[in-house]
Protein backbone atom coordinates (compact mmCIF):
# COMPACT_ATOMS: atom_id res chain seq x y z
CA UNK A 1 0.00 0.00 0.00
CA UNK A 2 1.37 3.42 -0.88
CA UNK A 3 2.13 5.91 1.89
CA UNK A 4 -0.24 8.57 0.61
CA UNK A 5 -3.90 7.66 0.53
CA UNK A 6 -6.44 9.49 -1.62
CA UNK A 7 -8.69 12.00 0.10
CA UNK A 8 -11.84 10.24 -1.15
CA UNK A 9 -12.91 6.64 -1.63
CA UNK A 10 -15.79 5.62 -3.90
CA UNK A 11 -17.42 2.28 -3.10
CA UNK A 12 -19.06 1.28 -6.36
CA UNK A 13 -22.69 0.20 -6.14
CA UNK A 14 -25.18 -1.01 -8.73
CA UNK A 15 -26.27 2.46 -9.86
CA UNK A 16 -23.45 4.62 -8.57
CA UNK A 17 -21.35 4.76 -5.43
CA UNK A 18 -21.11 5.54 -1.77
CA UNK A 19 -18.57 8.33 -1.22
CA UNK A 20 -16.22 8.35 1.77
CA UNK A 21 -13.71 10.91 2.97
CA UNK A 22 -10.50 9.23 4.12
CA UNK A 23 -8.92 10.41 7.36
CA UNK A 24 -5.60 9.25 8.79
CA UNK A 25 -4.93 12.33 10.92
CA UNK A 26 -5.80 10.79 14.25
CA UNK A 27 -3.82 9.64 17.27
CA UNK A 28 -3.81 5.98 16.32
CA UNK A 29 -2.99 6.68 12.62
CA UNK A 30 -5.87 4.40 11.72
CA UNK A 31 -7.64 4.80 8.44
CA UNK A 32 -11.09 6.20 9.06
CA UNK A 33 -13.66 6.30 6.30
CA UNK A 34 -16.44 8.80 6.87
CA UNK A 35 -19.35 8.41 4.45
CA UNK A 36 -20.27 11.80 3.02
CA UNK A 37 -22.66 11.03 0.15
CA UNK A 38 -24.40 8.54 -2.11
CA UNK A 39 -24.27 8.95 -5.89
CA UNK A 40 -26.77 7.76 -8.48
CA UNK A 41 -24.80 7.65 -11.73
CA UNK A 42 -27.87 7.13 -13.92
CA UNK A 43 -29.67 10.34 -13.00
CA UNK A 44 -26.69 12.32 -11.67
CA UNK A 45 -28.19 12.67 -8.21
CA UNK A 46 -25.83 13.26 -5.28
CA UNK A 47 -27.35 12.87 -1.82
CA UNK A 48 -25.32 14.04 1.17
CA UNK A 49 -25.16 11.37 3.87
CA UNK A 50 -27.10 12.18 7.02
CA UNK A 51 -27.10 15.86 7.95
CA UNK A 52 -23.84 16.49 6.10
CA UNK A 53 -23.25 19.50 3.85
CA UNK A 54 -20.86 18.86 0.98
CA UNK A 55 -17.99 21.28 0.46
CA UNK A 56 -17.06 22.66 -2.96
CA UNK A 57 -14.04 20.32 -2.92
CA UNK A 58 -16.35 17.37 -2.19
CA UNK A 59 -18.65 18.35 -5.05
CA UNK A 60 -15.75 18.84 -7.47
CA UNK A 61 -14.24 15.45 -6.66
CA UNK A 62 -17.61 13.72 -6.91
CA UNK A 63 -18.25 15.37 -10.27
CA UNK A 64 -14.81 14.36 -11.53
CA UNK A 65 -15.38 10.76 -10.40
CA UNK A 66 -18.84 10.64 -12.01
CA UNK A 67 -17.44 11.85 -15.35
CA UNK A 68 -14.64 9.28 -15.23
CA UNK A 69 -17.05 6.51 -14.20
CA UNK A 70 -19.48 7.30 -17.03
CA UNK A 71 -16.61 7.20 -19.53
CA UNK A 72 -15.41 3.86 -18.15
CA UNK A 73 -18.90 2.35 -18.30
CA UNK A 74 -19.36 3.57 -21.89
CA UNK A 75 -16.00 2.04 -22.83
CA UNK A 76 -17.01 -1.26 -21.21
CA UNK A 77 -20.34 -1.25 -23.09
CA UNK A 78 -18.69 -0.98 -26.50
CA UNK A 79 -16.07 -3.54 -25.50
CA UNK A 80 -18.88 -5.95 -24.55
CA UNK A 81 -20.43 -5.46 -27.99
CA UNK A 82 -17.12 -6.24 -29.72
CA UNK A 83 -16.89 -9.39 -27.60
CA UNK A 84 -20.44 -10.28 -28.63
CA UNK A 85 -19.44 -10.10 -32.29
CA UNK A 86 -16.54 -12.45 -31.52
CA UNK A 87 -18.90 -14.80 -29.65
CA UNK A 88 -21.32 -14.82 -32.58
CA UNK A 89 -18.47 -15.78 -34.89
CA UNK A 90 -17.33 -18.51 -32.50
CA UNK A 91 -20.92 -19.74 -32.21
CA UNK A 92 -21.20 -19.93 -35.99
CA UNK A 93 -18.01 -21.97 -36.16
CA UNK A 94 -19.23 -24.23 -33.34
CA UNK A 95 -22.61 -24.77 -35.04
CA UNK A 96 -20.93 -25.59 -38.33
CA UNK A 97 -18.18 -27.86 -37.10
CA UNK A 98 -18.73 -29.20 -33.57
CA UNK A 99 -22.36 -29.03 -32.49
CA UNK A 100 -24.38 -32.19 -32.16
CA UNK A 101 -27.97 -32.37 -33.31
CA UNK A 102 -29.14 -32.38 -29.70
CA UNK A 103 -27.11 -29.26 -28.91
CA UNK A 104 -28.46 -27.49 -31.98
CA UNK A 105 -32.01 -28.46 -31.03
CA UNK A 106 -31.41 -26.95 -27.59
CA UNK A 107 -30.22 -23.53 -28.78
CA UNK A 108 -31.48 -22.93 -32.32
CA UNK A 109 -34.85 -21.31 -31.55
CA UNK A 110 -33.52 -18.95 -28.88
CA UNK A 111 -30.55 -17.97 -31.05
CA UNK A 112 -32.74 -17.36 -34.09
CA UNK A 113 -35.17 -15.20 -32.12
CA UNK A 114 -32.38 -13.19 -30.48
CA UNK A 115 -30.64 -12.67 -33.82
CA UNK A 116 -33.91 -11.71 -35.53
CA UNK A 117 -34.65 -9.19 -32.77
CA UNK A 118 -31.12 -7.74 -32.99
CA UNK A 119 -31.27 -7.56 -36.79
CA UNK A 120 -34.64 -5.76 -36.68
CA UNK A 121 -33.34 -3.14 -34.27
CA UNK A 122 -30.09 -2.62 -36.20
CA UNK A 123 -31.89 -2.26 -39.54
CA UNK A 124 -34.40 0.22 -38.08
CA UNK A 125 -31.65 2.28 -36.41
CA UNK A 126 -29.57 2.33 -39.58
CA UNK A 127 -32.60 3.43 -41.63
CA UNK A 128 -33.23 6.23 -39.09
CA UNK A 129 -29.62 7.40 -39.37
CA UNK A 130 -29.71 7.29 -43.17
CA UNK A 131 -32.96 9.26 -43.34
CA UNK A 132 -31.40 12.04 -41.22
CA UNK A 133 -28.51 12.43 -43.68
Amino acid sequence: MSAALPEYYFRVRENGAAVFRIDTDNRQRRIEMDQIAVINIRNGEVKPHGQRTLTEADKAEISRWMDARKALLAQRDIDDIHRTVDHLNLTTQWAQSKATEAQLDEVTDSLLLAMHDLRSVLVRKKADRMSKE
